[in-house]
């Protein structure tokens, strides 16, 4: 019973081929300090190995640790926090994009649209993987809809998902542990709507040294 820890199984689930104990531990949204120990002592009871990042020893107690989050994900609906950890688990490359591509990209700076009794989490995810996903979020006992955001909420749990199908390879980059579209097809989404992110086009603007034009001014009234 000595590894039945939430850490542990996080850190089991989300873990993939090579990544450092860094990134796990911003997958999870956990201290580097006590995944890093987790780890040392996952690896001594032969589960994962560390050789130029960490890799999985033992499937069948990964598959046994997945088992018990998705059936506590079930039965505890999922904070917000956790809202943004949950699709690590899933094992398929995804982007947040649209409102959590800014999200992401502002370090959690900017936040719109959403509240706690209703969050949608934006997601970029490969057409061929999209009946895998929704079977992920149904086995996590989390709502899902491909591409619209629910009209009304119709579960107990506030955190939900859109999935946004993409057709080819997802390009992301990584912010924080967690990928999300690039940062020039955000300030795309941000210009198209840019009455609602002027302050996150200037947050993205002074960090990124980005030459942006927050103002939603329409320049024909200086004609």
């Amino acid at each position: 019973m000595e590894y039945v820890d939430e850490t542990a199984a996080k850190i089991m689930v989300a873990a993939r081929p090579g990544d450092s104990i860094r990134r796990i531990a911003q997958k999870i949204d956990g201290s580097y300090s006590w995944v890093y120990d987790w780890i040392e002592r996952l690896e001594d009871a032969g589960f994962i190995r560390r050789e130029d990042g960490v890799y999985i020893e033992k499937y069948a107690v990964r598959d046994r640790y997945y088992d018990l989050v998705a059936a506590i994900s079930r039965a505890v609906p999922p904070s917000i926090d956790d809202g943004y950890v949950i699709p690590h688990f899933a094992g398929m490359p995804f982007a947040y994009t649209k409102i959590d591509g800014v999200y992401v990209w502002t370090h959690g700076g900017y936040q719109i649209a959403r509240g706690h009794d209703d969050y949608p989490i934006f997601i970029q995810v490969a057409d061929q993987d999209v009946e895998r996903w929704t079977a992920f979020f149904d086995e996590f006992g989390i709502p899902s809809t491909i591409e619209e955001r629910r009209d009304v909420p119709d579960h107990d749990a506030p955190v939900s998902y859109v999935l946004i199908p993409k057709s080819g390879d997802l390009t992301r980059e990584w912010v924080d542990g967690n990928p999300a579209v690039p940062l020039d097809e955000t300030i795309e989404h941000m210009m198209e709507y840019r009455v609602n992110y002027e302050p996150a086009l200037e947050m993205i603007g002074d960090e990124y040294d980005r030459d942006i034009d927050a103002s939603h001014e329409d320049p024909r009234l200086d004609a």
